[in-house]
């Protein structure tokens, strides 16, 4: 089984040795291998599971290293780089030839990003490579956002979980990239929220995908998902409507007379979307190990970060 630690430097070295790392950044937990490395990149596909037309995500941490695997930066990702990284942001460039294709799903363009959390930072800054990293969970289930989750599940499967602890964002980066006119397209909602990017870089287009050919990570149309059943809907209409079925609930802020407490789950009682965005997976995770036959919550605000986890639900409940 995996071990669990901080020490920045074993997990350096498994990483150069061709080695999977768990690794914390502020979003969710990644699953790590040398991003260089088609053979450790075949490892992550092979551990999660993961379709290889799926991309995945180069982490490093600067803007100098990116610049080492990508052909041109546009002036607005620089704006944009400057303005979020390190942070929850994730841009779509031109690879150069050395860059795997199987890194890019055989696209031209390669995912990009400086996390923020500061042990990941710290471990990168010791490599001479990016890191490939999507998500530390078999493939199409909930994301991990703690070294717990990782090691409940890909425990068996990899050598080290760097432990970061908790992730303070607790939704995957936002991803964006550019058209030939250099315009930007957002094709994931995540961490980093809409208003704040165009507050940079004026409005973005969204191209918000639920595909079965992803030209980002993150865009299928099943994913992010329990075991459980999930249905979406108006709490205050549902909840009566099952009250003879076994079931849970996830909602924003209010709780429900007749349900007890180990049923149901407040993601903010203070109605803020950005403790919710945290404890979204967290609650899905929880209530999925629930002895209940399905899971039932509700569209958020669609503001900030609500944008984000009604995406990840809507994710979630496709089947």
């Amino acid at each position: 089984m995996a071990e669990i630690g901080t020490n920045i430097e074993q997990a350096a070295a498994l990483l150069k040795a061709g080695k999977l790392v768990a690794i914390p950044t502020e979003t969710v937990y990644g699953l790590a291998g040398n991003a260089l490395d088609e053979s450790a990149i075949l490892d992550i596909f092979k551990v999660k599971k993961r379709p290889k037309f799926d991309p995945l995500i180069a982490h490093t941490d600067s803007l100098e290293k990116i610049k080492g695997i990508v052909t041109h930066i546009p002036d607005k990702a620089l704006m944009l780089a400057e303005a979020f990284w390190p942070g929850p942001l994730t841009i779509l460039l031109n690879k150069k030839p050395h860059i795997p294709d199987i890194l890019t799903s055989g696209l031209s363009d390669v995912a990009v990003r400086i996390p923020r959390h500061p042990l990941t930072h710290s471990l990168l800054s010791q490599l001479d490579f990016p890191l490939a990293a999507p998500s530390a969970n078999p493939f199409g289930y909930i994301s991990p956002t703690s070294a717990q989750h990782v090691h409940d599940q890909l425990g068996a499967h990899i050598p080290y979980i760097l432990d970061g602890g908790n992730c303070s964002v607790g939704i995957e980066s936002t991803i964006i990239g550019f058209n030939e006119q250099e315009q930007p397209i957002v094709y994931r909602l995540g961490g980093k929220k809409i208003d704040d990017i165009e507050q940079v870089v004026g409005k973005v287009k969204l191209r918000i995908n639920h595909s079965s050919d992803p030209i980002a990570p993150g865009m299928l149309k099943s994913h992010y998902a329990p075991s459980k059943r999930l249905i979406i809907g108006n709490l205050t209409e549902l909840v009566p409507r099952f009250h003879k079925r076994n079931f849970g609930v996830i909602s924003f802020h209010q709780s429900f007379e007749g349900l007890t407490a180990d049923r149901q789950i407040i993601l903010s009682k203070t109605r803020n979307l950005d403790e919710a965005a945290r404890q979204l997976f967290g609650a899905l995770r929880t209530m999925d190990q629930k002895d209940v036959e399905f899971i039932i919550t509700e569209k958020f605000p669609d503001m900030g970060l609500g944008q984000a986890i009604n995406d990840r639900l809507k994710r979630a409940a496709t089947r």
